[in-house]
């Protein structure tokens, strides 16, 4: 994850203390207050998940928690969503490549 610039927007917006999360083995800055989906995207990072069974890569759809497409395993718990989970000092990030949202196949749904 290579970061080429911040893309935060700056001016009048009150951040929360400087962080540090590793993600996929990689040192990225954060502020506490923000999601690990917005740290990610502020880092030039759009893909946080392959799907399991045709391993398409897959990023923040909705922002709210409804679609789950932000899955990432998250200090070894896996299928967290990621623009529902606030950053910490150290928090350790990886891309879910096996991310399971819902106990039902969407084949057998059909």
């Amino acid at each position: 994850m290579a970061v080429e610039s911040d893309r935060r927007l700056s001016g009048a917006i009150d951040r929360g203390r400087p962080v540090q999360i590793v993600v996929d083995g990689v040192a990225a800055a954060a502020y506490e207050g923000e999601s690990v989906a917005a740290a990610l995207l502020a880092a030039g990072r759009r893909h946080l998940r392959v799907t399991p069974r045709h391993g398409e890569l897959r990023g923040m759809y909705c922002g709210i928690g409804l679609c789950f497409e932000c899955l990432m395993t998250v200090d070894g718990m896996p299928s967290v969503r990621a623009c529902q989970t606030p950053v910490r000092d150290g928090m350790r990030v990886e891309m879910s490549k096996d991310a399971v949202w819902s106990t039902v196949d969407a084949e057998s749904a059909r």
